[in-house]
């Protein structure tokens, strides 16, 4: 198996089936696929200067899965969180998740492994803050992200 491709912005491996990134290029299509990636589940908008033109098609053409919720960036809502982790859940494993910068992804798998996975806060929180840290208090435009991340009411 090929080795993790670090030089991929925002690249992090989270466990043995799941690894997460910022954006991609037409290159990385194979070089996920030499890691045996089996889904990609893309957050971050096609409209974006940055994303990979004709993503999916590009997936399916190398055999591989391809989910995209497209998140915009002032907007993370429940509908956004629940599709993704339907498809990390349930989707085919090893699974890439990526964006644009790896924010999403990260405030994303944050809630997730806190609160699906069952993983200790600050366990969650050290695995976000590598790649982000939507709370930080000197970003009132991040705010949506805070509210996004912070516990639901039971």
């Amino acid at each position: 198996m090929a080795a993790d491709p670090a030089d991929i912005r925002g690249w992090q491996r989270l466990g043995e089936d799941v690894t997460t990134s910022g954006r991609l290029e037409e290159a990385d299509v194979a070089r996920l696929a030499g890691l045996g990636v089996k889904q990609v589940v893309n957050l971050a908008l096609d409209s974006h200067p940055e994303a990979l033109a004709d993503e999916a098609g590009k997936f399916a053409a190398a055999g591989i899965a391809y989910t995209h919720i497209p998140v915009p960036f002032d907007a993370p809502d429940e509908a956004h969180f629940a599709a993704f982790c339907a498809a990390v859940e349930q989707g085919p494993k090893p699974v890439h998740v990526h964006c644009i910068m790896n924010w999403r992804v990260s405030a994303f798998f944050y809630r997730f492994n806190r609160d699906h996975q069952g993983m200790a806060e600050p366990e969650a929180r050290a695995l976000m803050l590598q790649q982000w840290q939507p709370d930080a208090a000197d970003k009132p435009e991040w705010r949506v992200w805070a509210d996004f991340i912070a516990p639901k009411a039971e």
